[in-house]
């Protein structure tokens, strides 16, 4: 029986309307999904099989990771961040999908089954998926494999490392949120501060600018630096040592040598003979009395004389051939 031509023409439109309509692509299906979040797609064993399965005409990029707090994973749960703000830095500047690109996460929870398949013993794992299909296909359609110990894994340098596997052409740049939050905190610690500045500058100002101050912390500093303090810090000394005679020895001989017990007692002599020598120039003068003035000039004398000699036989430790010495030491 034949259908007339006329016949044929009216039930066009009938059979267009009933026809079947094509189904997207896998890469179109999930891409869709990836776009309509705001963080990689969440995957399963099955999703991650579907995705990853040749032939494929796109490229992905999956997270393997372990977020459950009994699995320990710090390196997971600090990673984790950064690879949001990858994944949202995507979906905002790719929509369309021009670098037909995905980006997901399977959780050692939702995909068992793809960590014991790839024999994975540690987490987190970041692959990426090249195309098998098409004009960007690659000759080896291997996964490669991020390398964690390059140094801090932040999100723009696993964008960088993304990119480097892309064709050539225009990427999505990486956005980070503002976080209202620190800015908030900052803006009020900032008022803080010059609120509290303007009220304790009159009381702060008179410390500044007095000498003495100035002249005790120069000193300190003198002191700490002319006892060797930073020898100690370069050569990483020890505090004491032994003398051979089961005796602690405090003071190491020679000039190249020393200990940390040792530099502290020689600031120590240092800080006593200086505040000596300053009390002789400037406080014993401005005393009244001339008998305790008189007293304060023996006592402070005898404090420089002792320690004078005390520090003449901690060089004699340290120089051996020295042939002077001062009593009482």
């Amino acid at each position: 029986m034949r259908i007339s031509p006329a016949i044929a023409l009216c039930l066009f439109p009938f059979l267009c309307l009933t026809a079947k309509p094509r189904t997207d692509s896998k890469f179109e299906q999930y891409h869709s999904k990836f776009t309509s979040g705001s963080s990689p797609l969440k995957l399963d064993d099955a999703s991650y099989e579907k995705l990853t399965a040749t032939p494929r005409d796109y490229s992905i990029a999956v997270l393997l990771t372990a977020l459950g707090a009994r699995f320990g994973c710090q390196l997971c749960r600090d990673f984790q961040p950064e690879w949001d703000v990858v994944g949202n830095s995507w979906i905002r500047g790719d929509r369309k999908g021009d670098t037909r690109m995905i980006l997901g996460t399977l959780d050692f929870a939702d995909g068992k089954g793809t960590f014991q398949k790839l024999m994975l013993q540690t987490a987190p794992v970041l692959m990426f998926f090249p195309p098998t299909i098409g004009p960007e296909a690659k000759a080896d359609a291997q996964a490669i494999r991020y390398d964690f110990t390059m140094g801090s894994q932040s999100a723009e340098q696993v964008h960088d490392w993304i990119s480097r596997h892309l064709p050539a052409g225009p990427k999505p740049p990486i956005y980070r949120p503002r976080n209202y939050v620190r800015m908030v905190t900052i803006t009020t610690a900032f008022l803080g501060l010059v609120s509290l500045s303007s009220v304790a500058w009159p009381y702060i100002v008179p410390i500044i600018q007095n000498r003495n101050l100035w002249a005790a912390i120069s000193l300190l500093i003198i002191l700490l630096f002319t006892s060797g303090h930073m020898f100690n810090h370069i050569r990483k000394v020890p505090y004491v040592s032994s003398d051979g005679k089961g005796g602690i020895s405090y003071f190491a001989g020679g000039f190249s040598n020393q200990f940390g017990l040792e530099t502290q007692i020689v600031a120590a002599m240092y800080g006593t003979l200086s505040f000596a020598t300053i009390a002789l120039a400037l406080k014993v003068p401005r005393m009244v009395d001339p008998k305790k003035q008189q007293i304060a000039v023996f006592i402070w004398g005898a404090v420089i004389f002792g320690m004078y000699s005390f520090l003449l036989s901690v060089f004699r430790i340290k120089n051996g051939g020295y042939p002077f010495h001062l009593p009482p030491f």
